[in-house]
């Protein structure tokens, strides 16, 4: 599982390393996600609804556990609100 973040979205995607394929993947754009997306106060809230939307995608794709990519970002913050949600969700780490 690799996340990104940037000043004002969040994405995360669940990748199989061995074939280089997405699984499934989330992002603060996604249309599904607007209406939740506007009852967010900030950006760490945005990064739990991120989270936990990824969590339900990943149980109806049947995806077993997965390894959190930080891509150098630090375990805190919106990344560590991410992870907790999607744990909270359902995700195996």
């Amino acid at each position: 599982m690799v996340v990104f973040r940037s000043l004002k979205h969040f994405e995360a995607q669940i990748v199989n390393d061995f074939d280089g394929h997405t699984l499934t993947a989330v992002s603060s754009r996604d249309k599904e996600l607007q209406s939740a997306l506007k009852k967010a106060e900030n950006k760490t809230d945005i990064s739990r609804i991120v989270g936990d939307a990824l969590a339900k995608k990943a149980k109806s794709a049947k995806v077993g556990p997965v390894v959190l990519d930080r891509n150098g970002y630090p375990y805190h913050g919106r990344v560590k609100a991410f992870a907790e949600a999607a744990r909270k969700g359902g995700l195996e780490f």
